[in-house]
């Protein structure tokens, strides 16, 4: 008789495990990398590295679209995150095979980065302009609409003291600011695939106790994420056009195999 039984490990398809180990692995590193070569006087900050920034930064590869996704803020960033690559993933993995399952991801989580690139555009777009007029004239004059947003970010002794040199030093700060983190895009991707793929499977939350359809909870999701985006709330950090990015970049890649049906 065999009385074999898989352990909790062994029941995880090997794409998820591995994700989520490398995902573990980084987020660990983010710390305790910086503690162990601080005795021979290097101080490497890998999100800094790692995460994603503003196209227009210095600090900014295309490497980063990739990476981004593999980095995480606090405990509960990264413990949220890889739960639901647990429970999401791993049945679309079993579903589409760990090939297919891995593309999707990664390609969710690249989408999900040129997007907030995007948003970011948008978003910087008439403050750069407004630098480079201020760079060029050597007048703050026309910083003087944005000073209270700059100043969320610098202190200044006399704003309207600043030097065309340090115009200059203002631009490269602001542009270096911006960096993301997270497997959320990638994760938001794999919540629309499984509402797709499995609409009438019933959702329970943990704030809403109430069962859902998956297909009515990611619409809601999307609805809500598209919400905090646009209304871009003050103190609000999470990067909900990235999420957004997720779900638009994974509905594209469904509709074109469902097209095609591809067979991997």
């Amino acid at each position: 008789m065999n009385n074999y039984r898989p352990s909790f490990l062994d029941s995880i398809p090997p794409v998820v495990k591995n994700l989520i180990a490398i995902n573990l692995i980084m987020w660990l590193a983010t710390f305790a990398l910086p503690a162990f070569l601080r005795r021979w006087g290097l101080n490497p900050d890998l999100t800094d590295l790692l995460g994603m920034h503003y196209w227009a930064s210095e600090k900014f590869n295309a490497a980063q679209l990739i990476t981004y996704m593999f980095m995480h803020g606090g405990f509960g960033h990264v413990f949220f995150n890889m739960f639901a690559l647990y429970m999401f993933g791993g049945v679309l993995e079993n579903y589409w095979g760990p090939k297919r399952f891995l593309f999707y991801y990664l390609l969710t989580g690249v989408g999900a980065g040129i997007v907030q690139q995007l948003f970011w555009t948008v978003e910087y777009q008439s403050l750069v302009n407004a630098l480079n007029v201020a760079i060029s004239s050597g007048s703050v004059a026309e910083l003087e609409v944005f000073q209270p947003e700059l100043e969320r970010y610098f202190r200044f002794g006399d704003f309207f003291a600043l030097r065309p040199d340090d115009l200059i030093d203002l631009k490269r700060m602001f542009l270096n600011l911006p960096v993301t983190v997270g497997a959320s895009g990638s994760v938001f991707g794999l919540l629309l695939a499984f509402g797709w793929l499995f609409p009438e499977v019933k959702l329970m939350l943990l704030f809403f106790p109430v069962p859902i359809k998956a297909r009515v909870f990611v619409i809601l999701y999307g609805v809500a994420e598209l919400f905090l985006g646009v209304a871009n709330f003050s103190g609000d950090s999470v990067a909900h056009f990235a999420h957004l990015g997720g779900m638009i970049f994974g509905l594209i890649l469904l509709l074109i195999w469902r097209k095609k049906q591809t067979n991997w």
